[in-house]
């Protein structure tokens, strides 16, 4: 009796697992994170004939993602216990598993957001996701699945700072910061010419540059400058309403369309495992926000 009692026990956490994932079948993958993260379904038997970038992949018997290490709640390395955790994350081990890759089959590759391009159209990264906003003159170089995510561009300062509370306090004297190549100091320099800009190669030095004085504002995505104030929110807060609309998507090697088109097909069809996703990461601050509809460029 005590051994069909554990039998049954273990058939239902099995199908508790599968019931998150929205998948049937025994070979699922369960993500590294916080146990509240989803599941996800290692597919097998995937052909893609027509993606030169899935094939590089399963030659080599493993996926290279391109991602962020310093963005809390999207994509960040705890550099201690080796741990990747973030929306991004779990975003990329879903398509990963969607691809027939298991987790222990993707090799995570740290990629600067100036060097995004130049990495996907080497082939240094299979695929990137990493808050990679979707602009035309980067469907130039790349492709992009999804969207997946849309945000707005904000501004971070300090808890104490009284002077800046929008975007209507950007003027002459206000030295702003932002990554390099990102889209959001392309915006200040366009739309806040009298502005004074400064940049990183990351915005965790951005936010340093904050915390000591060198700089009045970091601007980046609203959803990632919330990150590093609920890290630190007696120093640091956001402020003011978002005021530009940027949708991220997964950045894939120009002219692979049979990869871009799975891709889309799994965020078309995986409403319920998107949203387990972000419950699971950016909705712990107590937000709530919508799947973007894909577009099928």
């Amino acid at each position: 009796m005590r051994n069909n009692i554990v039998l049954a026990a273990l058939a239902a956490t099995s199908a508790a697992v599968l019931a998150l994932c929205g998948c049937s079948g025994s070979n699922v993958e369960n993500s590294s994170t916080a146990s509240s993260a989803p599941a996800y379904q290692v597919a097998t038997g995937v052909t893609l004939d027509d993606s030169p970038t899935f094939k590089k992949a399963t030659s080599r018997g493993s996926i290279v993602i391109g991602v962020k290490e310093d963005q809390p709640g999207l994509g960040y390395l705890d550099v201690v216990t080796g741990e990747r955790t973030g929306f991004d994350i779990e975003i990329a081990r879903w398509t990963a598993a969607t691809l027939g890759f298991s987790g222990d089959k993707i090799t995570y590759k740290a990629i600067p957001s100036v060097a995004r391009e130049q990495a996907l159209s080497n082939g240094d990264v299979d695929i990137y996701v990493g808050t990679y906003s979707i602009t035309d003159k980067r469907k130039q170089q790349v492709d992009f699945a999804g969207p997946y995510f849309q945000t707005g561009q904000s501004l971070l300062v300090k808890a104490d700072n009284n002077k800046i509370s929008s975007k209507e306090n950007l003027v002459a004297g206000v030295t702003v910061c932002s990554v390099t190549g990102s889209t959001p100091i392309q915006n200040i320099r366009t739309n806040f010419p009298a502005v004074k800009t400064t940049e990183f190669d990351t915005y965790s030095q951005c936010v340093e540059a904050l915390k000591s004085g060198q700089v009045d504002a970091v601007t980046s995505d609203q959803a990632l400058l919330l990150g590093f104030a609920s890290q630190d929110s007696e120093n640091l807060k956001v402020v003011g309403e978002p005021f530009s609309k940027e949708l991220y998507g997964l950045g894939l090697p120009k002219g692979d369309s049979a990869l871009r088109a799975r891709i889309n097909k799994m965020f078309t069809d995986g409403g319920a495992t998107w949203k387990s996703i972000y419950d699971s990461t950016l909705g712990k601050s107590g937000t709530s926000v919508e799947q973007p509809a894909v577009d099928s460029y």
